[in-house]
């Protein structure tokens, strides 16, 4: 399994997101700190739950890292998290 793979796993089994892309941006981060030449250090995730509704930017930020801990603390150097309620997706023109 990809690292992709897993993280998109682990993030539909914790929020059971109605929308959920994840992007491996590694490719643009070469040469960069923490960036791997095998690649999959660096992600985008966007991602729409009703798990969200009522918790700060914040707080859903850290409930993702948690989720991810393991991957953090391994191959993934960085996240770009976009993250919204189901009613805040909604509401978005």
């Amino acid at each position: 399994m990809t690292v992709k793979e897993q993280i998109e796993s682990k993030l539909a089994e914790a929020f059971r997101p109605s929308q959920l892309k994840v992007v491996d941006d590694s490719d643009k981060h070469a040469g960069h700190v923490g960036a791997r030449p095998e690649g999959e250090t660096h992600f985008r995730v966007h991602m729409t739950s009703d798990a969200f509704e009522g918790m700060s930017r914040l707080e859903r930020q850290r409930a993702v890292y948690a989720v991810l801990s393991e991957e953090m603390a391994g191959r993934v150097h960085a996240l770009q998290l976009r993250l919204s309620s189901v009613s805040e997706a909604a509401s978005a023109p």
